[in-house]
């Protein structure tokens, strides 16, 4: 009688949260795996940092809701956001948003004069971004704070844009409303837009782990050393008769019974071998960002939390002053304003020194804090090349047929905000996830509890 063969692991590719959720999951039900990380550290683009003045930092604007916390056991670790604001920055006035943006006559005029234009005229569904800014905004607003906004972010002409970039802001302006003073009712920054798979509700706030973000990732981790393999990078994902077989670590091929990919989806047809379902994927492109950390004396600095920057005076979109809504991130009288700047691989930006990038950020935000120099304590820059995904009209429809029918392999998955490019925050990533990796946890199941 031959012994009963073990089932080929699963292998992850990528240790940020979306492969540590999978890598979770699949311990959970004891299914073998093994999760392969390029980098010397998990967690990915949701790491935190911590200097030795005291100042924190994350790579980028992640935020946690007690709903996520409490889902992973760490509600007693977080604390409390008791407020969060935006507002834009117009004419060298800030104007609040959503809701200050609603007592500006012109915008109130333009968005009744265009809802009646387009009922009377029976206008057909807007084509492209700006159309769908100009559609539901009306046209004043749009052209003078979406639109701008809009092409700053992505790079692009909004009208090369899918509409379905307006379609992924939060709900509509009665939930807003009542969210925003539920907020105020309970002392909390209730999460508005934060999760596209669970309902929106007053019960739904903004935290903050104790330690950072990453120590999310960390507690996904807990457990997991014997299948983690850090420094180690997927050389090739083989496909044979529409499934993967095996994938290349390390120039040797390790036997999989499937593959759960974070990679971003435009690289994964460059992995693959043995099909080529996966090529309409490659002309995906991200948004490379500059995150420019600026530790400065004093607090408050700014209006509110976020400010919009959709003036062309700014080479800045967005400013964001975190410690206003969680003031343990910097010392006491002390404060960190965020200066976020699209750019591309390989431009001025880019390839700018850090001190420089510093320099010309102070300069920026002049107009918002006159003496932000002076006030300079020390920075931290980050660059990410992949930091958001970028919805062209020209690959729309692959684009939701990705969503739809996944890479077109039975046992390939591609998951998180990367790899489903998706405008994904944190919560939305777990729970998504988690939602694609079922369907494999219940087809794996029965072998492995055969073997």
């Amino acid at each position: 009688m031959s012994a009963r063969r073990d089932p080929a692991p699963v292998a992850i590719v990528g240790g940020g949260l979306a492969g540590l959720t999978a890598a979770h999951a699949l311990r959970h039900h004891g299914i073998p795996f093994r999760l392969f990380e390029a980098s010397d550290r998990l967690a990915g683009l949701a790491r935190s940092f911590r200097d030795a003045d005291g100042f924190s930092h994350d790579f980028g604007a992640h935020f946690v809701t007690n709903r996520l916390a409490a889902a992973l056991g760490m509600g007693a670790e977080c604390r409390t956001v008791h407020h969060y604001g935006e507002v834009v920055r117009l004419d060298g006035e800030d104007i609040g948003y959503p809701l200050g943006l609603l007592g500006v006559p012109r915008f109130d005029v333009s968005a009744a004069w265009t809802r009646l234009r387009d009922a009377v005229a029976s206008s057909p569904a807007p084509g492209d971004a700006a159309a769908w800014f100009r559609h539901n905004y009306g046209e004043a607003l749009a052209d003078e704070v979406a639109l701008p906004l809009l092409e700053a972010w992505s790079g692009q002409p909004a009208d090369r844009l899918a509409p379905a970039v307006g379609e992924k802001l939060p709900g509509g302006l009665l939930e807003t409303l009542w969210l925003k003073l539920a907020g105020r009712l309970t002392d909390r920054a209730v999460a508005i837009g934060y999760c596209g798979a669970l309902p929106q509700s007053a019960s739904v706030w903004h935290v903050y782990p104790e330690h950072g973000v990453g120590s999310i990732c960390a507690r996904l981790a807990e457990g997991l050393d014997d299948a983690v393999s850090l420094g180690t990078r997927v050389q090739r994902i083989h496909v044979e008769g529409d499934r993967a077989v095996s994938v290349r670590v390390n120039d040797q091929d390790l036997p999989v019974s499937a593959v759960i990919s974070t990679a971003p989806i435009h690289i994964l047809p460059r992995l693959v071998e043995g099909t080529d379902a996966l090529e309409r994927f490659a002309r995906f492109r991200f948004r490379p960002m500059i995150l420019a950390n600026l530790n400065l004396e004093g607090r408050h600095l700014l209006s509110d939390t976020v400010v919009w920057l959709p003036e062309k005076d700014f080479a800045s979109y967005r400013v964001t002053e975190a410690p206003i809504s969680m003031p343990w991130l910097a010392p006491e009288g002390k404060t960190t304003l965020t200066v976020d700047i699209g750019c591309e691989v390989g431009d001025d930006w880019w390839k700018a020194s850090d001190d420089d990038i510093a320099r010309h950020c102070l300069e920026d935000i002049a107009p918002l804090v006159p003496d932000a120099a002076a006030r300079h304590l020390g920075h931290r820059v980050l660059r990410t090349p992949i930091g958001y995904p970028v919805f062209m009209r020209a690959y729309e429809a692959d684009r939701l047929r990705l969503a739809l029918d996944g890479t077109g392999v039975d046992n390939l998955l591609s998951v998180g905000r990367n790899g489903a490019f998706d405008h994904l925050l944190m919560e939305d990533v777990y729970c998504r996830t988690l939602a694609q990796v079922q369907p494999l946890i219940d087809d794996l199941l029965p072998a492995v509890r055969a073997a």
